[in-house]
């Protein structure tokens, strides 16, 4: 099967399970030098198709230069969320479909997961997503100018169970001041995870950066836009919680 050249051939680890030398590893979105090795999962004949007749229309390559969002979505100006690591896309087609004004970057390695987000646009006809099949922080650096997203969504990434691997979550100190810096004035980080002690220390990051304040007391409301996914009822019928939790860019 030939997919297009924006589509990456070498995935990162980060949701596998590390080797033993790599046990104690940040995760591998926090390294400046990183490994990558297949990822598991197939990619099926609807997502190939989707690459061959939607990629060139909702992909963006990966280019260490500064990003025209208005360009990159056909013109479309207006608000732009970045979502990192969107998973199959459920959620994401969701979203894009009761906020229709907003324009959503979305970051994922995953082939499959880009693959059947592209097959979600083309059945829904959705315009306001794009897709850049790459690292989140690479995309941060280089691509997106600081002070220019209206919001972040990060979505159940990998809890990282055991303690020592805890270094391997995404959301620590460095990469919420990135995410902080990236977002203009009033704009917003919406993480949710259905892991207590993952919440626990996002709660713990997100207060400690100085640059974010909490919409809430502490958990927020989730809010209407987020759907509940299949996988996510599943765990709220079996009794397990679900936390989300928003803060906002202060003036």
């Amino acid at each position: 099967m030939n997919l297009p050249d924006t589509v990456p051939n070498d995935l990162p680890r980060s949701e596998e399970a590390p080797a033993p030398d790599d046990a104690d590893k940040p995760h591998p979105l926090h390294r400046r030098l990183k490994s990558f090795v297949k990822r598991g999962g197939r990619t099926t004949e609807g997502q190939a198709r989707a690459f061959s007749e939607l990629g060139p229309l909702y992909l963006v390559p990966y280019k260490p230069e500064p990003l025209d969002l208005t360009a990159a979505f056909g013109g479309r100006a207006g608000a732009t969320v970045l979502e990192i690591g969107f998973g199959m896309g459920e959620a994401t087609a969701h979203i894009a479909t009761v906020l229709p004004e907003t324009n959503f970057f979305c970051c994922e390695v995953h082939e499959p997961g880009v693959g059947a987000l592209l097959k979600r646009i083309g059945e829904q006809s959705l315009s306001n997503i794009r897709i850049c099949a790459h690292d989140a922080v690479d995309v941060l650096d280089h691509m997106l100018q600081p002070g220019t997203l209206a919001g972040v969504h990060v979505f159940f990434p990998d809890p990282w169970h055991k303690k020592r691997h805890n270094k391997r979550r995404l959301i620590q100190p460095e990469f919420v001041t990135k995410l902080a810096q990236h977002l203009r004035s009033g704009g917003y980080i919406h993480c949710a995870t259905d892991w207590q002690p993952y919440a626990e220390q996002m709660l713990e990051v997100l207060s400690g950066e100085p640059l974010l304040r909490n919409t809430a007391e502490g958990y927020a409301p989730k809010p209407d836009y987020r759907p509940l996914t299949k996988f996510e009822n599943r765990g709220i019928k079996l009794g397990h919680g679900v936390w989300d939790l928003v803060f906002e860019r202060k003036a």
